[in-house]
């Protein structure tokens, strides 16, 4: 890639992140207060609370490995430091995974309409589970994290000692462990999250489909608020579901590291403000701050 136009990405990717990392700071912020003040928060808006303190935190441990990457002439090194961030980023990152797919879930629980006696218990039993979830996450992530650091340690040792089975070097001993441990352990860490978010938006059509069939077939008001709700929901997962499929695209490696970070940068600094137009709570603060710094423009 010619460097003018790996400049321009870098400068783009800072820029992403920082409007995700403004954005993703409102929401724990806002909710954080609201959660001082009331005593509690809804079960969406605890898992909101969740999802943005990790992408917030995310966002900096990622714009650190960047410049890593940048510093070492687009090839990540293998030493502590690189260890370090990368076991707070490979613990955000599944952690965000979790949390966007129980978000996905919790919708799915109180806006689809379905009557099978299963459906009916996880849709009472679900909301009262959420902070067990989202621990229950918090541990999968740690134990996956310890996994990952495993290989890197590994990876490292090998990149220092120098001795590999058979007349192996370094670069092909490392893409074989890459191949036959890294990878299937991203596929696997990833194809979990992503199997029960895709049930979730599944459910979601299916039930959006058949109520705009009794809806067609109704006579009665033209206002539809059940319709609207499974809209809001799904327009709030789509981003989810794109960043997922980046995510696998992202596995295998690539020349045009960059373009790649853009798309999935992108995608997960666009989303934090569909998540605050879609909160009414989140809504109602950011419509007031704006109001605010118009009458200080005015002033």
């Amino acid at each position: 890639m010619q460097p003018a136009l790996s400049v321009f990405f870098m400068l783009l990717f800072v820029l992403l992140c920082l409007l995700e990392i403004l954005a993703n700071g409102f929401i724990a912020l806002v909710l954080s207060r609201e959660r001082m003040r009331r005593g509690r928060l809804l079960p969406s808006d605890v898992i909101l609370i969740s999802l943005g303190a990790s992408r917030f935190c995310l966002q900096w441990v990622g714009m650190v490995n960047n410049f890593d990457y940048i510093l070492h002439l687009n090839q990540y090194s293998q030493g502590p430091a690189r260890q370090f961030t990368g076991l707070h980023w490979d613990f955000l990152n599944l952690a965000t995974f979790w949390f966007g797919s129980w978000l996905s879930v919790l919708f799915c629980m109180k806006i689809a309409n379905f009557t099978h006696p299963t459906f009916l218990w996880l849709k009472w039993r679900l909301p009262g589970s959420v902070p067990w979830l989202l621990m229950a996450s918090l541990l999968i992530s740690f134990i996956v994290t310890l996994l990952f650091f495993w290989g890197n340690q590994a990876v490292y040792q090998g990149f220092l000692i120098r001795k590999f089975p058979g007349n192996m070097t370094f670069k092909p001993w490392s893409q074989r462990l890459e191949i036959h441990y890294f990878l299937p352990l991203k596929l696997i860490t990833l194809s979990v999250p992503w199997s029960v978010f895709l049930v979730s938006i599944a459910l979601l059509i299916n039930s959006l489909r058949r109520h705009t069939g009794r809806m067609q077939r109704s006579t009665h008001s033209l206002q539809d608020p059940s319709g609207q709700a499974h809209t809001r929901a799904l327009k709030s997962l789509i981003p989810f579901l794109i960043l997922y499929a980046l995510s696998f695209a992202s596995l295998s490696e690539s020349d045009w590291y960059w373009p790649w970070q853009i798309l999935i940068y992108l995608c997960t600094s666009v989303h934090p403000y569909i998540l605050i137009l879609s909160n009414l709570q989140l809504r109602g603060v950011c419509s007031q701050l704006l109001l605010l710094a118009r009458g200080f423009q005015l002033a």
